[in-house]
């Protein structure tokens, strides 16, 4: 159902893996949408493609969200392609594995200056720009309220997303734009498959709903709480994760 026509969605970090799934989703669903990419201008391409093939608008935009010089040419090359900003979803994140032995300074900035300072200045910009109903999405994790020991950085990001997605809600909410998590469990996406190779068992058996998540799994949430069905929802995180807990 073509429910978000009309509509103009930003999909940070969307060439690939749970971006692109929500990307070509809400495009499917009527958007325009706004493929960001940081490194590869090809595969952003390929889902820009895909999206056209399917009789939908997208553009392909470079921005790297780690470095704030970036942001707001992100949302301007947005405006221009399309004139309005509806939608953003926050996605694009990075993940390493640490422990307390091998964990590093650099290692803890990375982790925080895309998960967390990004994420924060993406939203700070794209606000400017969006007018009454408009939505932001953050992508978190289910290690963030159920977290390993072997990935201390990435997990106390993904907590901070969950207290951005309530407290950008307090603020955002007088002005009728809505802020809504979506906390993914284990996804099979090409980012982990060389890192989670050989886990799917491990993971199923955690999994009530007996089977490791699809991109398309987590962007069938995100159509729903960027839809005028979820308009009675922000503060919240999702878990989206067949009812697994980590």
């Amino acid at each position: 159902m073509k429910n978000l026509t009309g509509k103009v969605a930003l999909v940070t970090g969307s060439s690939k893996g749970i971006g692109a799934g929500i990307a070509l989703r809400l495009a499917t669903d009527g958007a325009q949408v706004v493929v960001n990419y940081s490194r590869s201008a090809e595969d952003a391409n390929v889902i820009v493609n895909k999206i056209a093939s399917a009789g939908g608008q997208a553009v392909a935009v470079k921005a790297d969200i780690s470095k704030p010089e970036e942001i707001a040419a992100l949302i301007d090359a947005a405006m221009s392609a399309f004139g309005r900003l509806d939608i953003l979803v926050n996605n694009a994140g990075i993940y390493k594995g640490d422990s307390l032995d091998t964990v590093t300074a650099e290692s803890i900035d990375e982790h925080f200056n895309i998960n967390v300072r990004g994420l924060l200045l993406t939203t700070q910009a794209a606000v400017r720009a969006m007018l009454a109903g408009g939505v932001i999405v953050n992508i978190s994790s289910g290690l963030a309220q159920s977290p390993y020991p072997n990935v201390h950085a990435y997990c106390a990001t993904k907590g901070a997303v969950n207290t951005l997605t309530r407290s950008l809600a307090m603020e955002l909410g007088p002005r009728n734009i809505r802020v809504v998590g979506i906390a993914p469990g284990f996804v099979h996406t090409e980012g982990n498959a060389e890192s989670a190779k050989g886990m799917d068992d491990f993971f199923i058996a955690k999994t009530p709903l007996g089977r490791v998540g699809q991109p398309k799994d987590v962007a069938s949430v995100v159509s729903y709480a960027v839809s005028h069905d979820a308009d009675w929802v922000t503060g919240s995180t999702i878990d989206v994760a067949g009812g697994m807990i980590f």
